[in-house]
C-alpha cells in the first residue's frame, strides 16, 4: 500500500472515535468516504452494533446495501443526523471546504447541513491555503438552458468548462450538470458562495462555508490528527 493510501485509511479510522452504538450517520462519497463505509460495516459485526446510515450518492448507497449497512427507512428522504464523515477536494485553515469531485455536492452538503457534527477525513494532499489554489470549483447548475446559466456565472470565476465523463456531458445523481470553475487568487469562499448561489440556474456550489466541525488528517506513517473549528 502507497503512503497516500495509507492516509486515507488512518483518517477513516480516526473518524470511528466518534461513532456510537445506535447512530444516524451520514456517509459520504469519495477515495477516502468509501474506507470509512467499510470501517463502519466492520464496526457494526464486530460489535453487534446498529446504525441508521444516509448516503450523499447512490455509489455509496450501493457500497452500504453490500456491505450489510441498514440504510434510513425513509431514504432519500431522512431526518437529523447525529454525524456525517466525509472527505473534500481541498479545506483551507478556517475549515472551509471545496467538494463535489465525484460529482455528489448537493447530496454532500444537504446530509452536512441536517447533521449535528460534520467530520471531515483527508489526507495531507488536500490542505491549501485559499480554497482554488490545487482544485477547481464545482458548481451544479440545472440542465435546462445550461449555457445562459454559464454565461452568469462567468463574471465571477477566472474560467470554466462543463464536466463531462466519456465525452459525455456528466449527470449529477439529481439529473443536473456541473461546471468547474477556476478561481481567482483572491477569492473570498463564503462571498463566491452567496454570489453564486444567487443566480438563476445555480443550484449549488462546492464551497463548504463553515460547515466542518472536525478535519482527521491521515499520515503516511498510519497516523493522523485532529482539528476542530
Amino acid at each position: 500500500m502507497d503512503s497516500r493510501e495509507e492516509a486515507k485509511w488512518a483518517a477513516a479510522r480516526g473518524a470511528l472515535e466518534y461513532v456510537q452504538d445506535g447512530m444516524h450517520i451520514g456517509l459520504g462519497t469519495g477515495s477516502t468516504a468509501c474506507k470509512f463505509v467499510e470501517l463502519l460495516a466492520e464496526l457494526a459485526k464486530e460489535k453487534n452494533w446498529k446504525f441508521v446510515c444516509v448516503p450523499t450518492s447512490e455509489v455509496t448507497a450501493k457500497q452500504a446495501r453490500d456491505l450489510g449497512l441498514k440504510l434510513d427507512g425513509s431514504y432519500p428522504d431522512f431526518g437529523k443526523l447525529d454525524i456525517v464523515v466525509d472527505g473534500a477536494d481541498e479545506i483551507d485553515p478556517h475549515g472551509n471546504l471545496t467538494k463535489g469531485g465525484g460529482g455528489a455536492l448537493l447530496r454532500e452538503k444537504y446530509v452536512a447541513l441536517n447533521s449535528g457534527k460534520m467530520i471531515v477525513v483527508v489526507d495531507e494532499a488536500k490542505h491549501v491555503e485559499h480554497l482554488g489554489d490545487t482544485f477547481k470549483l464545482p458548481v451544479e447548475i440545472v440542465a435546462f438552458a445550461w449555457t445562459s446559466t454559464m454565461q452568469r456565472i462567468a463574471p465571477y470565476v477566472k474560467s470554466m468548462e462543463l464536466r463531462k465523463r466519456d465525452g459525455k456531458i456528466f449527470v449529477t445523481d439529481q439529473g443536473n450538470y456541473i461546471v468547474d470553475c477556476e478561481l481567482y487568487a483572491a477569492s473570498d469562499p463564503v462571498q463566491l458562495h452567496e454570489q453564486l448561489k444567487a443566480l438563476t440556474g445555480v443550484v449549488e456550489t462546492g464551497i463548504f462555508p463553515h460547515i466542518a466541525n472536525v478535519c482527521i488528517t491521515g499520515l503516511a506513517d498510519g497516523g493522523s490528527r485532529k482539528q476542530e473549528f
